[in-house]
């Protein structure tokens, strides 16, 4: 009915059914099972499917009709899948072994992360190991109220922690660049193992992992903060870093991203100073007008201008002032408008697809307004 059902529905349930059935029913009789059969989750790794379906009198959970609800339809797609797929086995026993195998290490690859996401949480608040040595507490225990800083670097870190506001804002540096998690995906454990990683899921203390089937799973009603600030350097460095954590939230914590958790500060570019008078600004466009501004109506003025190469240049009065005052600060919040779209982005640019890379740079090479080289 040309009808995009985005939650899915009784189509999607008849997909689902026929693949795991089909594929562990494969696997058995081909003897490629030695333990448990393969859970949906594992036959469905990677896959990209469409399901059209066309139905003369279709019923959805909704006026949007977000979701289709026809209880018939589950059965006969499930049917037809299954027979055609089962088909398809028989007459390509090669490809057959290709996607269980492919199952299989999506198998092995999730029982290694939930070990590992075990140890995560053993070590975790909930079973006594406390929180994180560098993690600067806040006061409170009220998540409403309270918010985190993820900074870069020990510097920096130790300037927000004497700045802050200790009753509401709590500090957690982090060293150096934390993995690119988007070239790990084949390789979870090596993330989990990660102790910068480590460290930002034992102080949010709400899990980790998108998929809310799983133990574990990443809860936003868990969250010990309402507010999750990245505050990075504002150069080229700090962005990649920036990204990275970015990343890591989108794959791993993304419900944090969906209800509006993550935000990103905005500390100063440069500081403009005349006699007594320190001003602030945050772009090139802001300095040349504060400058202006200062000069007033002598040309001729000295204004002088520091560049912020790092937050740790900024004393912890500076770093309050500038970035971490509610009452004062410019932050940005995180928001996603289209999911998929989203999910490419971040694919193409922080995976390991080299050429699909470069061709995306060439193609929107024209439009870049910001090159730091």
């Amino acid at each position: 009915n040309i009808i995009r059902n985005k939650d899915g529905g009784t189509h999607m349930s008849g997909l689902r059914t026929a693949l795991t059935s089909c594929i562990n029913g494969y696997a058995k009789k081909k003897k490629l099972l030695k333990n448990d059969g393969l859970s949906g989750d594992d036959v469905r790794e990677g896959l990209a499917a469409i399901v059209s379906v066309k139905h003369p009198d279709p019923s959805f959970s909704s006026q949007t009709k977000d979701k289709l609800v026809s209880s018939e339809v589950a059965g006969i797609v499930q049917t037809v899948v299954y027979e055609k797929l089962n088909e398809f086995f028989e007459e390509n026993p090669s490809v057959g072994k290709l996607i269980v195998d492919k199952a299989l290490l999506a198998s092995k690859a999730r029982e290694a992360a939930r070990k590992a996401r075990d140890l995560t949480r053993r070590k975790g608040v909930l079973e006594g190991g406390g929180l994180p040595g560098k993690l600067a507490d806040c006061q409170s225990r009220k998540p409403e109220e309270c918010e985190i800083y993820l900074v870069e670097g020990d510097s920096a870190g130790g300037s927000a922690k004497t700045g802050r506001d200790r009753r509401i804002q709590a500090i957690l540096p982090l060293r150096g660049k934390i993995l690119n998690v988007e070239r790990q995906k084949h390789n979870v454990v090596k993330v989990f193992q990660n102790q910068e990683i480590q460290t930002m899921i034992r102080a949010f203390g709400a899990g980790v992992g998108n998929n809310e089937d799983d133990e574990g799973a990443f809860d936003t009603a868990k969250l010990r903060y309402n507010k999750l600030i990245i505050m990075t350097d504002a150069d080229v460095d700090g962005a990649h870093i920036r990204t990275l954590m970015l990343t890591f939230l989108w794959r791993f914590m993304r419900p944090a991203i969906e209800g509006g958790h993550v935000y990103i500060a905005q500390p100063p570019l440069y500081q403009l100073s005349k006699g007594k008078i320190n001003r602030y600004a945050f772009s090139d466009e802001e300095r040349d007008a504060i400058t202006d501004d200062l000069r007033g109506d002598n040309p001729n003025a000295k204004i002088g201008i520091q560049r912020y190469k790092g937050l740790g240049e900024m004393n912890p009065e500076q770093l309050w002032e500038t970035t971490m005052n509610p009452e004062t600060r410019t932050m940005l919040k995180v928001t996603v408008k289209e999911a998929e779209e989203t999910d490419r982005m971040f694919e193409t640019l922080m995976g390991e697809d080299v050429p699909d890379r470069r061709a995306f740079i060439e193609r929107h090479a024209k439009e870049v307004t910001n090159l730091d080289i």
